[in-house]
């Protein structure tokens, strides 16, 4: 058996035909963000059969709220001793290509398939993504979307920096920090062993519970520290393009994708906006 955990933070209608969709083969796992306004109908709408849904906790960007919600989910998953692997996406995704083909792929394999990259390595809006969980913040507290929250965080970093506050070496992390994307297909060995780390090791979550971003950190980290490292395929599958558009970064796409997606290997498309993508979520329907 196999379970998809989707994280939602809008758009009840669309997540609702998404979790319908998968449900067909997979046992469904949804969080939705605190900040969303669901009635009592709704969740009972969906909250049934193998679908389950949850809404426990107010997920901020670029906190450690995100993956809160995440290690929750993943936590009832495996109370569930029959489901074997575990699919992350969000409320904005959705198949590319029939569900049936998407299960029956990870029913052959073992691997845990994730896009990961050493931190120290790689840069981005010029800053080293290691002093992303060198230095601490709180944006689960002060929203960085915002003119105030993008002032303060900058202030804070640039206030560390002077004063040589270092994170990692305070809590002995004695681990290479490793980056990529929180969307990934990870098998119950690896579930396992994330958490039981995770629970075992304070050190590792005072780190990622006061970081940048530590959704995209804490799970590549661990996992690329543990005696299964030699089982990371870099590869998750994902469509996502990483420009604006339509006013959105990632990408919300359209028919404009279409052609790369229907010719690439590719199991889950993101980011998917109903006013820009019905067009092509049908006919990869259609096509399928």
């Amino acid at each position: 058996m196999q379970a998809v955990l989707v994280l939602a933070h809008n758009n009840y209608d669309w997540v609702a035909r998404l979790s319908k969709k998968l449900s067909a083969v997979f046992e469904v796992f949804i969080h939705f963000d605190m900040r969303l306004q669901l009635t009592p109908e709704q969740m009972e709408e969906l909250n049934t059969g193998n679908i389950h849904c949850y809404q426990k906790i107010k997920v901020m960007w670029g906190g450690w709220t995100i993956g809160e919600a995440t290690l929750f989910l993943m936590r009832e998953i495996l109370r569930n001793p029959d489901i074997g692997y575990v699919h992350v996406i969000s409320g904005q995704d959705w198949p590319t290509i029939p569900v049936k083909e998407v299960y029956g792929f990870y029913e052959e394999t073992d691997k845990i398939y994730m896009r990961s990259e050493r931190a120290r390595d790689k840069v981005k809006s010029g800053q080293n993504l290691l002093d992303w969980q060198k230095y601490y913040f709180n944006f689960d507290v002060v929203p960085r979307r915002c003119l105030f929250g993008k002032i303060y965080h900058h202030v804070i970093m640039k206030a560390q920096q002077l004063l040589h506050i270092d994170k990692l070496a305070r809590y002995h992390l004695d681990m290479e920090i490793y980056q990529g994307a929180n969307w990934m297909d990870i098998p119950r060995y690896a579930l396992e062993y994330l958490i039981a780390y995770w629970d075992s090791h304070e050190n590792v979550r005072k780190v990622f519970e006061t970081g940048y971003c530590p959704d995209e950190f804490w799970v590549q980290t661990i996992l690329e520290d543990s005696p299964y490292k030699d089982k990371i395929e870099r590869n998750n599958h994902r469509y996502v393009v990483f420009e604006k558009k339509h006013g959105s970064y990632p990408a919300i796409l359209d028919m404009g994708d279409y052609e790369q997606i229907a010719t690439g290997d590719y199991h889950f498309m993101r980011k998917i906006v109903p006013q820009y993508s019905q067009e092509i979520v049908e006919k990869l329907e259609r096509d399928s």
